[in-house]
């Protein structure tokens, strides 16, 4: 790969990606700051800034554009002749033509960590419905609206978790929430809920009753 990541971030043995299903509100997206590199995706910067921000939709990527963010952040996305300014922005080459999601995890698992924990990547929707903590907001979906589609989030997911086998995933989500078939019996993917993430990273959290919820 063309690009290299902040040699100061490779003390880490652990990365944090953070997907953005509603799940992901449990997270304390300040309490794991230094705990290890993080990659998110899209909206996520509105509210956090992450050390990676992963945006393949060409309408995101000119919003985050819009924004300044790139200035000062490291933004990456693939090539695309609809983006505004190829200045401060960082292209994958070669590109995986994948969603945002699974291209952050397949990014992530280039650099050697033996640690990956998954947010926020819920697959189904909600009741039906979209499930996005930025829902309703500039460039999302109604949270209304039907359930997208994850067929291919899906796909993506599971070829980074088997092609990367020395890297131990741990997909974080709530009690009873969607396991996928192909999710399953993955030697190096664990499912474990936020109470086990908990244990491992003390204050990282919000409890069901103090859950956060996204303002923006």
């Amino acid at each position: 790969m063309a690009h290299k990541q902040n040699q100061n971030n490779q003390q880490h043995n652990v990365a944090f990606v953070l997907g953005n299903g509603t799940s992901r509100n449990q997270l304390n997206l300040q309490a794991i700051k230094g705990k290890g590199v993080i990659y998110g995706c899209n909206a996520l910067y509105r509210e956090f800034e992450p050390d990676f921000l992963v945006a393949v939709d060409t309408k995101m990527v000119n919003e985050i554009i819009a924004a300044g963010y790139h200035k000062d952040h490291q933004v990456w996305t693939n090539p695309n002749k609809g983006i505004t300014s190829k200045s401060n922005v960082n292209f994958f080459s070669p590109h995986k033509g994948w969603s945002s999601g699974p291209t952050a995890l397949w990014f992530a698992s280039q650099q050697n960590f033996t640690h990956v924990y998954i947010f926020g990547f819920d697959y189904q929707g909600v009741d039906g419905r979209f499930n996005n903590v930025y829902a309703d907001t500039f460039n999302y979906k109604k949270s209304n609206d039907a359930a997208t589609y994850f067929g291919n989030w899906l796909s993506q997911t599971e070829k980074t978790v088997k092609e990367y086998k020395h890297i131990n995933y741990y997909r974080v989500i709530t009690p009873g929430a969607f396991v996928p078939d192909k999710l399953q019996g993955i030697p190096n993917l664990q499912h474990i809920t936020f109470d086990n993430f908990e244990q491992k990273f003390k204050g990282s959290t919000y409890t069901l009753e103090n859950l956060q919820k996204t303002t923006i």
